[in-house]
């Protein structure tokens, strides 16, 4: 499944109102650990058709940036049911990503 971006507009039907769970990866343009990161989500949202992977640009979307407290990028927040069930922050390996699942 492709990558969704997530903006204020697009959340609640992408993200709240989700029949599946959601990764949530948190980056910017400028941040040299998320275009690390980046392409290991890209990867995980090809591989899994039972999840949803979003990305939220911090930059253009400072409205859940604030919601979700992001203090630090990148951050990976799951989402099932529309409550966040688990948070990492920094780059991880796949196998860490897929655990969070």
């Amino acid at each position: 499944m492709a990558v969704i971006e997530i903006t204020k507009e697009n959340y609640e039907k992408e993200v709240l109102q989700s029949d599946k769970p959601v990764l949530l990866d948190f980056w910017a343009g400028w941040c040299g650990p998320c275009q690390m990161l980046s392409p290991v989500v890209d990867e995980i949202a090809e591989e899994r058709e039972d999840i949803k992977v979003g990305k939220v640009n911090v930059d253009q979307n400072e409205y859940l940036a604030m919601e979700f407290r992001v203090m630090s990028i990148p951050m990976l927040v799951v989402m099932k049911d529309g409550a966040e069930t688990n948070r990492s922050i920094g780059v991880i390996p796949k196998e860490e990503i897929l655990s969070l699942l």
